[in-house]
């Protein structure tokens, strides 16, 4: 039974999850930022048979993201009063600001290792 979410990360998707990771992006952290760029709103569940990943592992990839102030959590009650509520994710900035962010960090940890060889430069010349 094909439910909409298999096939979400074909492609773009799977091509984003690899270039995050590449900038040292935890795995699931890249996989939840994938799934909320190619998808809309998405439940937990959503993300979970999207993604393959498992329901404590979405909750901790979603940390940092709710923290750099990127994605809108909100929680609705299920039909009954019984279990937890259903949590939504959304993005709530554009994905160009997200990789804005990835891009100062790396600029930023490019020139401390510049600055490191500088001044190693200069030590070995002063031996």
């Amino acid at each position: 039974m094909k439910d909409g979410y298999a096939d979400l990360l074909k492609g773009k998707g799977y091509e984003i999850i690899e270039l995050l990771q590449g900038l040292g992006v935890p795995r699931t952290e890249a996989i939840s930022i994938a799934c909320l760029v190619c998808g809309e709103e998405m439940t937990s569940q959503h993300i979970e048979r999207a993604s393959g990943l498992r329901q404590p592992e979405v909750s901790i990839a979603m940390r940092p993201l709710r923290e750099n102030g990127w994605i809108e959590e909100r929680s609705e009650k299920k039909n009954s009063d019984k279990g937890r509520p259903v949590k939504y994710y959304r993005l709530i900035v554009p994905f160009e600001e997200i990789v804005q962010n990835f891009e100062k960090k790396a600029l930023k940890k490019n020139m401390e290792v510049v600055e490191a060889l500088e001044q190693l430069k200069e030590l070995s010349n002063n031996g």
